[in-house]
């Protein structure tokens, strides 16, 4: 099931939607469906509040010293995000206001590798970026792609390899080649992100080799667009590669018809913690990934969400992002 950014319901038309839905991941699911546990494709998915299988390690004292003083005097960790980027990335639990999922994972993990408590908020995707600014929040972790106009406010430590999908119903009558197929397509994407960039960037490149544009169409709550797409008012989603797979996998109306790098076809894009440009942060976060990675916690978190094609072995800071546009 899917919710929206306040974690309240929407309306009970919405509600029957997801009620349907939730049929289907019955059906699709395969085993121990219930309230707080999903079970897709012999891997299970905790969706309890609680998280008691969350993934949690000791502090790391030579790397908790280099915390900012003022962070460290606070003793919390304030984190942002947005909270419907989707399972198993971001999303409510079964209580509909627990925030779940892998980045809340990575959030907890790196607070208790620096000695500090996580302290969790969530926000509509442009708003965290502005609640980074005025230092109402220590870090951004929320599936966000290290972009090189990001890099001149942002500092990032990477932790993820960022790969794109684009999702489409499973009866349609169209087959994706290249972004020639996508003209005059329907196309849904999440405002302000990496995928709308190469988005509008395919449909320019189109237009500019004298083919329709792409019809892109504008989503901010992940229940929006799914309703689009299993209505046909959508050809297709573009979005994160692990929400797709899910997706496909629980209600079994969609298929992908391609994945990408989240930079296109000019370099593998990364996912990474973003805070603001040196403050001091980025530096104990990136030792924090990496004491992650090479002791282990890092990959039981990538397991526990089916991740694992996505992880890096090195936490790099400020890598090569997805080029500005123009």
């Amino acid at each position: 099931m899917f919710f929206s950014r306040n974690g309240r319901r929407h309306s009970s038309t919405l509600a029957a939607a997801l009620a349907a839905m939730a049929l289907l991941v019955g059906a699709c699911g395969g085993g121990d469906v219930d309230n707080e546990v999903r079970t897709v494709n012999g891997q299970s998915f905790d969706l309890s509040p609680e998280q008691s299988t969350r993934v949690r390690t000791e502090k790391v004292d030579a790397i908790a010293a280099k915390v900012p003083q003022a962070i460290r005097n606070r003793g919390s960790l304030i984190v942002t995000g947005a909270p419907d980027t989707g399972p198993p990335l971001r999303f409510y639990a079964s209580d509909d206001r627990a925030l779940i999922g892998s980045e809340i994972d990575f959030a907890y993990l790196v607070a208790d590798i620096l000695g500090l408590k996580a302290e969790l908020s969530a926000a509509d995707w442009s708003q965290n970026f502005v609640r980074v600014d005025s230092g109402e929040v220590d870090a951004f972790i929320s599936n966000v792609t290290v972009t090189e106009e990001r890099k001149e406010k942002y500092d990032f430590a990477t932790y993820r390899l960022d790969n794109i999908a684009l999702e489409i119903p499973k009866d349609s009558g169209w087959t994706y080649t290249d972004r020639k197929s996508l003209s005059s397509k329907r196309i849904g994407v999440g405002a302000g992100t990496n995928q709308e960039q190469l988005l509008v960037k395919w449909s320019d490149q189109n237009v500019a080799d004298g083919l329709p544009k792409i019809d892109i169409a504008y989503y901010q709550q992940t229940t929006d667009y799914y309703l689009a797409l299993a209505s046909h008012r959508l050809d297709g989603f573009l979005g994160p590669n692990p929400v797709g797979v899910y997706h496909c996998a629980t209600v079994g109306q969609t298929k992908i018809a391609a994945t990408f790098s989240g930079a296109g076809e000019v370099i593998q894009a990364e996912i990474g913690v973003l805070t603001k440009k040196d403050n001091g942060l980025i530096g104990p976060i990136q030792e924090a990934l990496q004491y992650a990675i090479d002791h282990g916690t890092y990959q039981k978190v990538l397991d526990r969400w089916g991740l694992s094609s996505e992880a890096v072995k090195v936490v790099r800071i400020n890598p090569p992002g997805l080029p500005k546009q123009g």
